[in-house]
């Protein structure tokens, strides 16, 4: 099954069809009429004035979710300039969630105390020379662990990541770009009001702004059936796409689980990776195919359903 969305482009951009067309319209003076510039030709031909996302750095996006479809707003900024939206709302109201980290907990406590013990029957056992020796060691590792730990850090801080319009790890989506604008304009708190941008947004965006690009948009309703379709009616745009906004949800609203099923080397990743190539065309598509092949569609289409549900889960539908 296709993309709808961009069935509905090819579309738009078709000339409308007139009684005439073998012949020229002509006027009373130039001869061959100008096109009117006021005639409706689709979506496609009209582009909305992007100046305003430009400058505050932050875009409107479209989700469509087997509930429905919404918008919202996204944004990337260095990891060491944001704060994470704050979980422990949202996690204490899921009753298993609340359990293991229960059960985390007591056992790190264990594992602790075990340790303590282990190392205090290792010293009584040592001589003194041996006891400077290993304090000396672990001295000098303990320091270069540290400098390796604030590189990393430094680099973990740069690194560009993305925030939604959230508030307590719930995703904030909206069913019309007005209601989008109001919630904007009224100055409740969301993640996104930690920017240095927000202000001025929420001073100038109007609801004829909130017109998602294409690449913003995505139809997460459809890959569970796209999946189910088998290899040959896999689209790749579409999977590609999903995966892309997953891992983005997932990051900034802290969904652990849905990024460990997305990570490097896991069989969805491995069908991200299959797609992409399958795309970039060449020896490396013919590969991408043949890796294709050798994927489930039942179990992609399990595995997807999960990380759906998860998403939906933590959406917070405002009218």
């Amino acid at each position: 099954m296709g993309n709808p969305k961009h069935t509905e482009v090819s579309v738009a951009r078709q000339s409308p069809q007139r009684p005439d067309a073998d012949e020229p319209e002509l006027d009373d003076t130039t001869g061959v009429a100008e096109p009117d510039d006021t005639e409706d030709t689709g979506r496609a031909s009209t582009s909305a004035d992007r100046s305003l996302w430009d400058e505050v750095r932050i875009d409107p996006v479209e989700i469509a979710l087997p509930a429905g479809t919404g918008f919202t707003l996204r944004a990337y900024r260095p990891a060491g300039e944001l704060t994470p939206t704050d979980v422990t709302e949202r996690d204490q109201d899921d009753p298993f969630l609340a359990r293991r980290q229960v059960i985390e907990e007591d056992d790190e406590t264990v594992v602790i105390l075990d340790e303590e013990f282990a190392e205090e029957f290792a010293e009584s056992d040592e001589d003194e020379p041996s006891r400077r020796r290993r304090d000396a060691d672990a001295t000098g590792d303990s320091e270069t662990d540290e400098a390796e730990d604030e590189d990393a850090t430094d680099e973990a801080d740069d690194e560009e990541v993305p925030v939604f319009l959230s508030h307590r790890g719930k995703l904030l989506l909206f069913k019309t770009p007005e209601s989008l604008v109001s919630f904007i304009r009224s100055g409740a708190p969301n993640d996104l009001s930690q920017l240095d941008s927000w202000n001025e947004l929420s001073e100038r965006v109007e609801p004829a702004d909130i017109a998602p690009l294409d690449e913003d948009t995505y139809e997460l309703d459809l890959v569970v059936e796209n999946l189910r379709g088998g290899h040959d009616a896999w689209d790749s745009t579409l999977l590609i796409e999903a995966g892309e906004i997953a891992r983005d949800l997932s990051y900034a609203l802290r969904l652990p689980a849905v990024l460990d099923m997305l990570s490097a080397g896991s069989s969805l990743d491995n069908l991200d990776e299959a797609l992409r190539a399958t795309v970039s065309g060449g020896i490396g598509g013919f590969m991408g195919r043949r890796r294709l092949k050798k994927i489930g569609a039942q179990t992609a289409s399990l595995g997807w359903r999960t990380i759906v549900g998860k998403i939906s889960a933590v959406v917070d539908w405002r009218d």
